[in-house]
């Protein structure tokens, strides 16, 4: 059976696994602006390890007033209410976590309430912009949320040109350069990672051209491609130029090849040995097949022994 309790700030708390409507509250929570929050001690102590602590301790008289005392100090009013209400049902409306997620972040972290820091975790990451991210990363660095400390720094290092005109970035230059150094190489290997991420791509799109490469020659060789093929696969009337086969799933690849191929045969620097670029690469091509072929003796690309 849910209950609500009433409150001066018409907060209601509400407790759906346990009846507490015909339990008095015992605890008085008391905010920053003297507002006074009554609380049942048993869904307290349940919900948080700190405040069990605090209920724990010897009470002082406090005249006419059964009641304990819990003070909750330097965060809104409305948060402590909606914090108070989180632990009797944990719900929290998208609202809440826009005015007050920062403030319920530190409460959780304070109080030791898990699933609130979790959400709260969430929820201000989910809102965090290059204006506040200098001052929800300190924040989420003293709370131990290392999730929300990780999105910010990507935030900060993907717009980094609009967070160092941030006063939160200048505040913390002045005032702490142990964190700037943190994001800063943070940054930096992020950075260095990216180049690392590019520069194993383009190997491997290489190490995938040169493997096409490599197929597209024996598959001229052996089959023939349109324009190229092995001198058993022509007609005695035909020229070597002149092949009777479609082309290949790889044409694109091939097309070039046997461009290549055919300039190589005519080439007149590769004769004169004054050099050419274009033959060059035919000749490491074929050289690189040659030191990878496992069937040398049956191939028939040339060079291959």
């Amino acid at each position: 059976m849910a209950i609500t309790a009433a409150q001066n700030d018409g907060v209601s708390l509400t407790a759906d696994k346990v009846s507490y409507d015909l339990v008095e509250t015992d605890v008085d929570i008391i905010t920053s602006g003297r507002r006074r929050i009554p609380a049942h001690s048993g869904v307290l102590a349940s919900a948080s390890p700190v405040l069990t602590n605090i209920i724990k301790k010897p009470r002082k008289s406090h005249g006419e007033s059964s009641k304990r005392v819990v003070k909750i100090l330097g965060v809104p009013c409305d948060a402590v209410s909606i914090f108070v209400r989180f632990l009797y049902s944990p719900s929290l409306t998208e609202k809440e976590m826009e005015n007050y997620g920062i403030h319920l972040l530190a409460l959780s972290h304070v109080y030791i309430v898990p699933q609130l820091k979790q959400r709260c975790a969430k929820g201000v990451g989910e809102r965090v912009t290059a204006e506040n991210v200098v001052d929800v990363l300190q924040l989420a660095r003293l709370c131990d949320a290392p999730d929300l400390c990780l999105k910010c720094m990507r935030l900060i290092h993907s717009k980094f040109k609009t967070v160092e005109q941030t006063e939160g970035w200048k505040f913390l230059q002045e005032h702490d350069p142990l964190l700037e150094l943190d994001i800063l190489q943070f940054i930096d290997e992020a950075e260095s990672m990216k180049k690392r991420r590019r520069r194993h791509r383009r190997e491997q799109n290489l190490y995938m051209q040169l493997s096409e490469a490599m197929e597209c020659i024996e598959h001229i060789c052996t089959d023939g491609c349109t324009l190229v093929g092995p001198s058993s696969n022509l007609d005695n009337n035909k020229s070597t130029s002149q092949v009777k086969t479609g082309p290949c799933s790889a044409f694109s690849t091939c097309y070039g090849l046997q461009l290549l191929i055919r300039h190589f045969a005519v080439c007149k620097k590769r004769v004169d040995g004054k050099g050419c670029l274009r033959c060059k690469r035919m000749i490491q091509l074929l050289r690189l097949h040659s030191s990878i072929c496992d069937h040398s003796e049956s191939c028939r690309v040339p060079l291959c022994r």
